[in-house]
Parts: structure tokens; sequence; C-alpha cells
């Protein structure tokens, strides 16, 4: 049996993200694993072109970031009280980011949610998990909303 001791795990902070970390950390109980908790804040890079100044969307950017670090600071403690949890807030493309951070930290297995978006909102807004699930090297556990344990 492959041996799990390094588990990604991707949340957006909304209020599915607690079913994901539960799941997580089940899994890093189970296998006394660490936990590496990423959330993606956008680069808004795409929207310079637009008479929007390059420092304004730096400094907008490095607002959300610095809210996003202790949003998930706060979520690590509490979902994560129990577990070797680091946190770590990324900037870009959400899919991108997870697998590049996946790869780097040489994760076993990456957890992950899913909004469960179908027709029409799933081909306007993408699917993160989808990306990452057909790109992964490694295993990529996604929990749908309202899933959670017990």
């Amino acid at each position: 049996m492959p041996e799990i001791k390094k588990i990604l795990c991707a949340v957006d902070l909304s209020e599915h993200s607690k079913a994901v970390a539960e799941y997580a950390s089940l899994l890093a109980k189970t296998h006394k694993a660490k936990v590496l908790v990423v959330y993606t804040a956008p680069s808004l890079s795409q929207y310079v072109g637009f008479h929007v100044p390059p420092n304004t969307i730096e400094n907008f950017v490095g607002e959300i970031v610095t809210g996003a670090e202790k949003s998930m600071e706060d979520f690590v403690a509490e979902h994560f009280a129990d577990v070797d949890a680091a946190s770590q807030v990324l900037v870009g493309y959400a899919a991108e980011e997870i697998l590049n951070r996946a790869h780097d930290e040489n994760v076993d297995i990456i957890v992950m949610g899913t909004h469960g978006r179908k027709g029409i909102d799933r081909i306007l807004f993408g699917s993160v998990a989808e990306k990452v699930v057909k790109n992964a090297d490694m295993p990529v556990l996604t929990i749908r909303p309202k899933a959670p344990l017990g």
C-alpha cells in the first residue's frame, strides 16, 4: 500500500472548506502525515492592460494576500489543531499553483473541494478540481459540497 506522508489540502476559505479540512485531517491522523494547507489568491495581472496601473493591482493583490494569510492561520489553527500542518498563500491561477506546489513539495496526495457546478456554470467558470485531477502526478481526493464526515 502506498504511504501517505505529505498531504496538500487546497482550500478556497468558503464554508465548504471545513468539510475538505475534515477529510485532510482524518487522512493525516490515520497516516501520521504532514499537511500543507494552501489558498490561491488571483494575480489579477490580466487586468494591467485595462487602464489600471500595475502598482494599483499589485497593492490590491498584496492586501488580498495579507488578509488570506491571517484567515489561513485562523483556519489551520481551528481545523488542524492536532495535526502537523502549515499554511501557505499562493498567487496565480489556482489549478496551476496547486499542481506546482504539490510537485515542489513532493506530496503524496492532494485533497480539495469541488463546487459541483454543472451545465453552463461549469462552462463559464471551469473547474479547478477537474484541471488538477487531469494533470496531477499523484492521487487527488475531491470533496463535493455537503459531504462532511459523520
